[in-house]
């Protein structure tokens, strides 16, 4: 089977089986969860930072050379690691963990491993993630994703600073699966029935504790292991830096919507409409794009783009590529808000200028409040508007706060609302990427919400029900 077909199979078994919080779901976090190790974005923030003690990364160089060769355990790194942060405050730790999430490691998590978690989430299933890595590096993502639970390695802490000691076993080998025996035993988990899920070659036996072992992109040694014991096996897409292909289409993609963008001017000027030019990019550029990078999109209810018109157009906002997408269904008449940022941005800035975008900079009411008046003369003179309620990029599926500036605008000028769902768009485009990989990004466009009888005292209701509406349409596919 293909490598989707085997995810499907795996989804449809956790569907399928046991219901309940007895029956757990254990994942390894480095290499299982996320492509590659988290280690590598806290080692290569502290080199930028210049906060690396030479003889510190002399001695983990050669631990890590005694693990590769000799294929000792991680306890040296860690306790090296430790001994590193001697003396650094846990709540800057924290932030640190946090920040680096954001900006690196959310665009490792692979999208199937996140699947495989929303699946056993829906049957009730007690979740933990059981890794030799620190809460530092692996309580973001858990949180992310809603685990729970989290087993791993500690970090001594005293009085708010770390100690330098490791505060406990290093769980690795062994070590992890006695902490996943232990929380079974402690929390009422039923081992025989429970799922495990890991790449390394030390995490056999921590995958025998469990009676349904599942690994995901095993090395070589699991490989052998689960083949003699007849674990299934499944390999995700690569999240790895993007090939040449990718970054040749994007590049095409780039240049298709420049020169879609030149003829559309051209067409401008000689109708002396800036409308005209508009509609044009806006219906050809995104067609142009999505063709040479390779996307496709896959979208339902897109009757609800064109029934009540103009509308404030909401969507979720994770990627670049978002823009793209937006424009491909929008086509015609509309403009945009976004942040002051995007104005000086050489990608964005010409379409942006071409579209008249309302610019608002973040955290100044003012400013905003009268970059968004003429937004309102725009949309009396029938020009939609479409706008991310988020106000920024969000590093992961994630759906983030709503601000209420979109409906406080839909209720003023008394449009409907319609909320444009965006499954995908950071698996083509991460937020952080400056590159598309081909795929499909699937869109769900809701019925339009009208607001003809609301008033602005109404505002926190009509936010609140939408993003319900989000989250409700992120959790149940249509048609899934």
């Amino acid at each position: 089977m293909s490598r989707e077909e085997d995810l499907h199979a795996l989804l449809a078994e956790i569907a399928a089986g046991p219901e309940g919080p007895e029956i757990g779901a254990f994942f390894d976090f480095d290499g299982t969860l996320i492509a590659g190790y988290s280690a590598e974005a806290f080692v290569l923030d502290a080199i930028r930072r210049r906060k690396v003690d030479p003889q510190m990364m002399v001695r983990s160089l050669l631990a890590g050379l005694d693990m590769h060769l000799r294929g000792s355990d991680v306890t040296a790194l860690m306790e090296i690691a430790a001994k590193a942060g001697k003396g650094r405050r846990e709540e800057a730790l924290i932030e640190l963990g946090q920040r680096l999430f954001r900006e690196r490691v959310a665009g490792t998590v692979y999208p199937e491993a996140r699947a495989i978690v929303k699946a056993h989430q829906r049957q009730g299933h007690t979740l933990a993630l059981a890794s030799s890595a620190t809460r530092f590096q692996a309580g973001p993502l858990a949180g992310d994703l809603g685990i729970e639970h989290v087993l791993c390695t500690k970090i001594e802490v005293v009085d708010g600073r770390l100690t330098g000691r490791v505060d406990g076993p290093v769980l690795w080998g062994r070590n992890k699966a006695d902490a996943v025996a232990t929380f079974a035993a402690d929390n009422g988990i039923k081992l025989p029935e429970s799922y495990g899920y890991a790449n390394g070659d030390e995490d056999v036996e921590f995958l025998e504790t469990v009676g349904r072992a599942r690994p995901l992109n095993p090395a070589s040694g699991l490989a052998r292991v689960a083949a003699e014991r007849g674990w299934p096996i499944l390999r995700f897409e690569p999240r790895g830096r993007p090939g040449l292909v990718p970054i040749a289409r994007t590049a095409a993609a780039l240049g298709g919507i420049a020169t879609t963008l030149g003829v559309g001017v051209g067409l401008g000027v000689l109708n002396r409409s800036r409308r005209t030019a508009l509609n044009y990019v806006a219906t050809v550029g995104p067609e142009v794009a999505l063709a040479l990078a390779g996307v496709e999109i896959r979208a339902a209810g897109e009757e609800h783009l064109w029934s009540h018109r103009p509308a404030v157009f909401v969507f979720n906002h994770q990627s670049s590529f978002d823009v793209i997408v937006i424009s491909r269904l929008l086509r015609r008449d509309f403009t945009a808000v976004a942040k002051a940022e995007l104005a000086h941005d050489p990608r964005f800035a010409p379409l942006g200028a071409l579209a008249d975008v309302a610019y608002v900079q973040r955290g100044d009411h003012t400013q905003s409040q009268a970059a968004l008046e003429p937004v309102m003369d725009k949309l009396r003179s029938g020009i939609s508007l479409a706008i991310a309620p988020e106000g920024t990029r969000s590093a992961t599926p994630t759906l983030g706060p709503f601000k209420k500036g979109a409906f406080h605008i839909a209720v003023e000028a008394q449009v409907p609302v319609v909320p444009v769902v965006i499954r995908n768009a950071g698996e083509i485009m991460w937020r952080a990427s400056m590159v598309a990989r081909p795929g499909t990004v699937d869109v769900a466009v809701l019925p339009p919400v009208p607001t003809g009888r609301l008033g602005h005292g109404d505002v926190d209701d009509l936010c609140d029900r939408i993003r319900r509406q989000f989250i409700a349409t992120l959790e149940d596919w249509p048609g899934s």
